[in-house]
This record gives C-alpha cells, sequence and structure tokens, in this order.
C-alpha cells in the first residue's frame, strides 16, 4: 500500500476552501492518511507555498506526532498532538493561505514518515531546522496539494 495523504475539505489539486484561509476562518483542513511503511515511528507535516512573491513560504510545522496517528482534525491547536514549529507568520501552529491578490498559488501539504520517536527539537523551531532535523530518518513522503487565490 503506498503512503498517502488526503483531505476532506478539498480534492487532490482542487481549490482549498475560504474557511482555512485568512479571508475566512484560518482553520486548519482535516488530514488523514495511510500506508505509512511499518517501521514509522513518528510523523513530521509541513506545509508550503513555493509560489511565494519572496520565496517558499511556510504556513505550518508540525512534528514528532506519534506513529498511531493516522490524520489531524479540522482546526488543530498547537500543543494538542506533537510539537509545533514556527510559521513564516512567526507564529507556532497553522497559518492559512493568505497570498498577495493577482494569481493562484500552491499549498504543498507534506507529511514526513520517520524512522525515530522524536526529531529531539524545542517547540518553535522554523523550517530551515526542521528539515535539518529530518535528514537521515525519513522513510516515505506523501504530498496534497491545495490551490488558493485571493479575492
Amino acid at each position: 500500500m503506498a503512503f498517502k495523504l488526503f483531505s476532506n475539505a478539498f480534492s487532490e489539486g482542487g481549490w482549498i476552501p475560504e474557511l482555512h484561509s485568512c479571508q475566512g476562518a484560518d482553520l486548519s483542513p482535516s488530514l488523514e492518511w495511510s500506508g505509512a511503511p511499518p517501521e514509522t515511528l513518528s510523523y513530521a507535516l509541513i506545509l508550503e507555498d513555493p509560489d511565494a512573491p519572496a520565496g517558499t513560504w511556510c504556513h505550518w510545522l508540525l512534528y514528532d506526532l506519534g506513529a498511531k496517528v493516522q490524520g489531524l482534525a479540522q482546526g488543530y491547536k498547537p500543543g494538542s498532538l506533537g510539537t509545533s514549529g514556527t510559521n513564516d507568520f512567526g507564529k507556532p501552529g497553522y497559518g492559512g493561505p493568505c497570498p498577495p491578490k493577482g494569481g493562484p498559488h500552491r499549498y504543498f501539504f507534506k507529511l514526513h514518515a520517520l524512522a525515530t520517536h522524536t526529531l529531539g527539537l524545542p517547540a518553535g523551531v522554523k523550517r530551515a531546522e526542521l528539515l535539518k532535523a529530518l535528514q537521515g530518518h525519513v522513510l516515505a513522503e506523501a504530498r496534497y496539494m491545495g490551490r488558493f487565490e485571493r479575492r
């Protein structure tokens, strides 16, 4: 079985509802996954917008999610599961799509199945620190992409 990530909030490659953006309630969408390698000990999640004007913008960092976790409910709150890093808005947890007007952006949810129980990182790390800590621990990666355009 392939490692897969999906959301009931929008289809793969589809439009992310306004509810999950800065124009709405800015709630994280629900996410579910399946098919992780049997030796998975934890997960790390990164949400990025590679179409941001200043380069890739990080919207969400979540790591040290236990291997038994198979999804996240809509409206994830930092501290409820795993450890939250600091997104590029300067906050822990989820920061929804909020691109400048002028065209659609792509948002990539990347879930990493890891061969370690913990990355040994404190809460609040930035994307570069998390990416460095992931090196040598990734067993598999599942991706799910949505689009959003600010009106």
